[in-house]
């Protein structure tokens, strides 16, 4: 079998999977954020916290649980790492270092799972379990918990109550999240990924002296990682790793968790705004885009020239033979089209433009399919412009849902799709303008210069993924990744509930001939030209600085 043709199978049997689990899992969702009643064991939640799940919040009073929630988580994880060294099940692992420290618990925190160290020789069993597989659980359910606020704005009507965010944190994770991850980890076990608490033993002899691993819950916080688009790795070689994912099959199957949710996701919030193709619209944008952005990474990567290429069947510098190019191509497009930045092969090693399809996938805001809960108030974000849009090419006033886009809303989406380009072009420019931070390049030119972009490109789009040649594990990195990760996740969280509860106030306003019909395909094609031209022209200097530049070149 060729290898092009392997990778379309695979590409086929992936989308066939999500397609028979989209409309149960959306609708399963949709029900747990919906219902009135708790469980036993969320009730004892509450009780722990003191919250009352039943108490309305308005936007300002969900952004306040939201923020404070995410402080403590934290200032917790911060010191969890700095007191690694006195903490049982260290490994003998000293205590993080405070710039690394604040770096990864804030990475973790905003679901972005930035690593700037070595998995296996920095963090014991401990902060792995305890702190950072938690926080994997927990970051995921916030961006879930942001989303179905948003789209009760969309669904509700002279209020200004979005829910309770405690509720739908804890359902979250509850209900979704644990359940999910039990029977994905399970699988993994089953295929071969390593689940237990061994300390470090030594791995045959070599030359030059032997090899040390040590052994971890590897396989319960790969499932998480995945299934809540986190992608901090348990071995610095992350998804490459045969103890993270040893076959062919785990690795399609990781790819799938990565994708499920937020797929699935476009059917709730149709569900829930009480109009199914409404989500089937958003559902056909990020899907339309998700495969394109495959179908050029591919091509990117299968079309190589020389007979040493051609003879490995694409360009394999950098990735696994085991999972060979068309496998790696559907791997980093989803991963950056995702919030995960899990990574089974070196996005730096990919072609020029095929790094570039890579960091463009994070640039467009991480929303084909996004991550969970991200990715869809991203979209919705942007179907907001694209309405506005259509209006004042028809000269009717902009609706969505039976909203009115006015000047408020849309001064919201517009700051909201501003941040993270000002975060990422002005950290990039100011780690390019000073003479210290250019150091940590391994490569020169337009190479070097992408490893940079892609850094906070990565960063604030809370993806978490990077060009490996850069050394990011200095007080500059760790320091300035550190703020865009923060001010990535939160100030667009801001935008997006102030413009829930701007929507949940309005009085619902009914169809009528000159509504924009917003489940089209002509809508769907809209708010696909829309995402590509307001949100990837931004970037367009940069990348033809970077990887155009050195695309152009080879």
């Amino acid at each position: 079998m060729s290898p092009v043709l392997a990778g379309v199978l695979q590409l086929l049997a992936l989308v066939a999977a999500l397609a028979l689990v989209h409309v149960p899992a959306g609708t399963y969702m949709a029900r747990v954020y919906s219902s009135a009643r708790h469980l036993r064991v969320e009730k004892w939640v509450y009780r722990c916290i003191g919250a009352d799940p039943d108490t309305e919040m308005t936007w300002t009073a969900y952004l306040r649980g939201t923020l404070a929630f995410s402080v403590v988580g934290v200032l917790f994880l911060y010191l969890l790492m700095r007191l690694q060294g006195v903490l049982p099940g260290s490994l003998g692992f000293a205590s993080v270092g405070p710039a690394q420290a604040f770096n990864t618990a804030v990475s973790f925190v905003t679901n972005t799972n930035w690593q700037s160290y070595y998995g296996e020789q920095t963090m014991g069993h401990v902060v792995q379990t305890a702190g950072l597989a938690v926080q994997n659980f927990l970051s995921a359910a916030v961006g879930m918990a942001v989303a179905v606020a948003l789209v009760r704005g969309f669904a509700r009507a002279r209020t200004g109550d979005l829910g309770n965010f405690w509720a739908d944190l804890v359902r979250g994770t509850v209900r979704i999240l644990l359940p999910a991850a039990a029977v994905a980890a399970v699988v993994l076990v089953a295929c071969g990924v390593i689940q237990n608490f061994s300390g470090i033993h030594e791995v045959g002899q070599f030359t030059g002296g032997s090899q040390q691993w040590n052994g971890g819950a590897v396989a319960s916080q790969e499932a998480i990682k995945e299934l809540g688009t986190n992608g901090g790795g348990y071995f610095n070689a992350n998804s490459a790793h045969p103890f993270e994912n040893p076959t062919p099959f785990t690795n399609l199957f990781e790819i799938f968790l990565l994708l499920v949710i937020p797929f699935s996701l476009t059917r709730t919030f149709g569900v829930m705004a009480g109009s199914v193709k409404q989500g089937h619209a958003i559902l056909a944008t990020m899907f339309t885009i998700w495969l394109g952005f495959v179908a050029l990474m591919m091509w990117t990567e299968f079309v190589h020239h020389g007979p040493a290429l051609q003879a490995a069947g694409g360009a394999m510098e950098g990735k696994e033979v085991r999972f060979g190019v068309g496998s790696s191509s559907i791997f980093a497009v989803s991963t950056t089209l995702t919030s995960t930045g899990a990574v089974d092969s070196f996005h730096s090693s990919f072609t020029g433009l095929g790094g570039g399809i890579a960091m463009l996938g994070m640039m467009l805001g991480e929303i084909a399919p996004g991550g969970t809960g991200s990715g869809l108030y991203g979209m919705l974000v942007l179907a907001v412009i694209a309405v506005f849009i259509a209006g004042l090419m028809v000269g009717r006033t902009p609706e969505y849902l039976g909203k009115k886009i006015g000047a408020r809303e849309m001064k919201l989406a517009a700051c909201y799709i501003l941040v993270t380009p000002a975060l990422v072009l002005v950290f990039t420019a100011a780690s390019m303008a000073l003479p210290t931070p250019p150091r940590s390049m391994l490569n020169p030119g337009a190479h070097g210069f992408s490893e940079v972009l892609y850094a906070y490109a990565s960063a604030a789009n809370n993806n978490g993924s990077a060009f490996a040649g850069l050394n990011a594990n200095t007080d500059w990195f760790n320091t300035t990744t550190g703020l865009a990760m923060l001010l990535g996740r939160f100030l667009p969280m801001v935008f997006v509930l102030a413009l829930a509860g701007s929507l949940a106030r309005q009085q619902r306003i009914p169809v009528t001939a000159g509504t924009l019909r917003t489940e089209k395909p002509l809508f769907t094609g809209l708010l696909v030209g829309a995402v590509l031209i307001i949100t990837g022209l931004t970037y367009f200097p940069a990348l033809a600085l970077g990887p155009l530049a050195e695309g152009l070149a080879s």
